[in-house]
């Protein structure tokens, strides 16, 4: 009976972004594409102190990536940002994204089901990617106003527990759906957890899934 109950329910299927569909992480490399090397290495420069605390665990990775937000997008157009996102995402597409993991997404679309995104880069930057996709977007909310960003996030950032919480308040209690998931950090480790069928860098060379759960392993070590 209880196999039946799980047969009927809807299917909802959600990738990460960045390093799961893609090769690499999109949204830094968006701001050095978007402002040029010579306006994004200045600012970048401002960032080393804060990028240390982080790594001694002064500053969590949320700040750190406020801080990043706060840095280049205080005060910018938030139309700008759409134009340089659709450009972006047209020059970039084919050396950016992961063939395979296209392919999945088209899979799942191709099927019927929910599909979406749901990743902590801003929703402003990635949206002419979901569009090309063909599916529902899910990202850190960008605060704007009168059309110019302030530099703040709106809400959280969409990382950790936060995707299963943005999730929720979008599609209701994760119980009700057959969850399929695929992840790639620690940012994603809530919502894999929650699914039904969840997928590790499913997307990645062999070699780099064999790697990252070496890491897994060798951390858990340490904490025993």
């Amino acid at each position: 009976m209880s196999t039946s109950n799980q047969t009927d329910k809807k299917v909802l299927s959600v990738f990460d972004f960045d390093g799961t569909l893609t090769r690499h992480d999109s949204f830094i490399p968006f701001l050095r594409f978007a402002f040029g090397n010579r306006f994004f290495t200045r600012r970048l420069i401002k960032l080393a102190m804060p990028s240390i605390q982080c790594l001694r665990r002064k500053l969590t990775r949320d700040e750190l990536k406020e801080i990043l937000i706060s840095t280049f997008l205080t005060g910018i157009e938030e139309k700008w940002v759409q134009e340089k996102a659709e450009l972006y995402c047209n020059l970039y597409w084919e050396r950016l994204m992961r063939a395979s993991g296209l392919l999945a997404v088209a899979s799942e679309v191709s099927s019927g089901v929910e599909v979406t995104l749901c990743s902590a880069s801003p929703k402003l930057v990635l949206q002419p990617f979901a569009e090309r996709l063909g599916v529902k977007l899910i990202g850190t909310e960008l605060e704007s106003e009168k059309g110019i960003l302030t530099g703040r996030i709106t809400g959280h950032n969409c990382r950790c527990i936060q995707k299963i919480n943005r999730l929720e308040a979008i599609y209701g209690s994760l119980d009700q759906y057959h969850l399929r998931a695929w992840g790639d950090t620690r940012g994603d480790y809530e919502l894999l957890a929650a699914a039904k069928d969840a997928h590790w860098r499913h997307f990645h060379p062999n070699w780099d899934r064999k790697r990252a759960a070496i890491t897994r392993l060798k951390a858990t070590s340490f904490k025993g």
